[in-house]
């Protein structure tokens, strides 16, 4: 096969791994893991390849054995963004099919950028250490070394030994209380037998308690949150799956699980199969936050098991996952609810496109990474405008037609990579074998490349507003500098109606005065709310207006969580307020911060 990824530096044309086993052991005191990998791969040439060459990044390799046999190896110089490739040499070559066994002895760094670690300060109930991994987009690489690139699918064997309880994207099987290397360690064992790519690879140890919260489903997170997330979660995971299984086809993965991190996690969640890794913003105490988890949940079919060639075409991921999303949650919560959510992903798509600028390459749905850290171009244009591409789609060729094609195009691409062209091309046969000239005459006038590749703004659809006009009548009211709010106004909303109505407070032409914009907070009593969602939306106006009584809140919030979706606008609108203020704040909660957060506030911040 033609190489199709530029973010890695492997000769995957060449040989493909098909399975993985990782022996690890957790040391939290010297914050590494150290072990081996094994990685068993196969010949796709006929002229037999003679030097397989993976990724790595920071690693500590000691030796390297091809076959149960000492092999010439090297790690050669670094090409930034991607690491520093190791080569191995096959003396006898390997002809295609050939399956040949490296054996990687190896520990991580404490330049790894994967893991983590974090002191028993920083966890929840501050008793124990802990420590997990986040390999998206192509982070896999400095903890092991891989083909990193989601091009390649393997199955993988964890054996994990550790102190404390573990978690990883598998099946667990197996553990053994006596198998730890060190006195006191266990050996934790999980069997994924669905081929994933590397930035799936995933794991996390620490003090973990566990709860079921649904008929194949249970939440892991520290004891001190566990009964807070079960009742968070427990109403809607039965019905999310079965909505889901209805809609494409039954759940592959055995388990669907979560696992609730500490604070400081990057992400609303993290598709790592089998355990879906997601962010505690998610108990906000009132279960508004919880369709994160039907996003997670979605991506075990659109992402885990059909997944994009390569970061140039995740949307593919992305966009696919939002738009099964937001038709879940239209069964479970109505079917305005798929137009309200769309309403809400637009203000953030707007928000993304007026951040890199309208004829930005990163809002185009197909994007060239040639030489480009993937994480630099992450933003919800993929999420956003992926699903309003899909969303054409669909209402091109009506939604009756279009429920046909999603388990097709899911069936035909299951455990396998493609690309947007690929995409294309399933669409346009499906339907031409589907046999409706109507729905054909339709298609036939799709303009691909305008989609694929115009930046900016797609056409905005004609939203449902049925959930927005209480929330946008009251965002009017607030206009008028003599309006007298009251608790009331927002009794009868959602938590995100209650966001709706702060978004277009935001969009206001002039920011509200000081005095309103505090009025505002006080009235409706949301610093005082658990929901990060809403504190965030209300601190966005409270910057742009200036108003210093709540910089306090904003720099405690900022200093109690790493989610990006949060603190990269806060940190932005803090820098504008008060830059001095803003670079304190980063500075001293700067190792709290998970590494993608890290680099991308780094940038906010001119730091880099």
């Amino acid at each position: 096969m033609t190489p199709r990824d530029p973010n890695t530096l492997a000769n995957y044309g060449d040989w493909a791994v098909r399975h993985t086993t990782v022996d690890f052991k957790v040391n939290f005191e010297k914050r590494r893991l150290e072990g081996s990998v094994l990685l068993e791969l196969e010949s796709l040439t006929d002229r037999g390849s003679r030097e397989i060459v993976l990724d790595t990044n920071r690693l500590a390799i000691s030796s390297v054995r091809l076959d149960s046999s000492d092999s010439e190896w090297a790690v050669r110089d670094r090409v930034e963004p991607f690491g520093a490739p190791l080569h191995v040499s096959v003396p006898d070559g390997a002809s295609r099919g050939d399956i040949v066994k490296l054996n990687i002895t190896l520990e991580t760094t404490e330049h790894c950028v994967g893991l983590q670690w974090m002191t028993p300060a920083q966890t929840g109930n501050k008793k124990h250490p802990y420590v997990y991994s986040q390999c998206q987009a192509i982070l896999a690489r400095s903890i092991f070394p891989c083909q990193d690139t989601p091009d390649v699918k393997s199955t993988f064997t964890f054996n994990i030994a550790s102190p404390l309880p573990v978690v990883a994207s598998g099946v667990p099987v197996h553990t053994d209380i006596k198998g730890g290397s060190d006195a006191g360690d266990k050996l934790f064992r999980f069997e994924q037998k669905v081929p994933i790519p590397s930035y799936l690879f995933a794991l996390a140890s620490g003090d973990l308690a566990t709860a079921p919260i649904g008929r194949r489903s249970v939440v892991v997170t520290g004891p001190e949150a566990l009964e807070e997330a079960k009742w968070e979660l427990e109403e809607d995971m039965d019905k999310f799956l079965e909505v889901a299984e209805k809609l494409v086809f039954d759940y592959q993965w055995g388990q669907y699980n979560v696992l609730v991190l500490p604070p400081s996690f990057a992400y609303g969640g993290m598709e790592n199969p089998i355990y879906t890794f997601a962010t505690p913003t998610i108990l906000s105490g009132d279960r508004q936050n919880v369709d994160v988890i039907a996003h997670e949940l979605s991506h075990s079919w659109s992402g885990n098991l059909v997944g994009c060639a390569s970061w140039e075409h995740f949307w593919l991921n992305e966009g696919w996952t939002t738009y099964l999303e937001r038709r879940i949650n239209a069964v479970i919560h109505g079917e305005p609810q798929f137009d309200f959510s769309a309403i809400i992903g637009w203000k953030s798509l707007e928000d993304s496109v007026s951040l890199f600028g309208a004829d930005h390459e990163f809002t185009k749905l197909i994007i060239s990474h040639k030489g480009v850290d993937p994480e630099d171009a992450f933003s919800s244009v993929p999420y956003e405008k992926g699903f309003h591409f899909l969303y054409y789609l669909d209402r091109l060729v009506g939604r009756e037609h279009f429920d046909k094609f999603i388990p097709h195009y899911f069936r035909t691409w299951a455990r396998k990579s493609l690309d947007s062209f690929e995409f294309k091309q399933t669409f346009l046969d499906f339907f031409e074998k589907y046999g409706n000239a109507e729905v054909n005459e339709k298609i036939a006038q799709i303009p691909w490349d305008e989609k694929f590749y115009k930046p900016g703004l797609p056409p905005k659809p004609n939203f449902n507003t049925a959930y927005v006009d209480s929330c946008l009548e009251l965002a009017e009211k607030w206009k008028n500098e003599d309006y007298q709010p009251n608790p009331s106004d927002v009794e009868s909303f959602s938590a995100n109606q209650t966001i709706v109505f702060l978004q277009a407070v935001q969009d206001f032409s002039s920011p509200l005065s000081v005095e309103r914009a505090h009025l505002l907070g006080t009235t409706y009593s949301i610093s005082a709310s658990k929901n990060v969602d809403l504190k965030t939306a209300y601190y966005v106006i409270s910057l742009r207006s200036g108003d210093r009584q709540e910089f306090p809140g904003i720099v405690e919030l900022l200093s109690s969580i790493g989610r990006m979706k949060f603190v990269r606008p806060l940190y932005r609108g803090l820098y504008k307020a008060d830059r001095n203020l803003a670079l304190e704040t980063f500075q001293k909660n700067k190792d709290f911060y998970p590494s993608t957060t890290k680099g991308q506030l780094e940038k906010d911040l001119g730091l880099k």
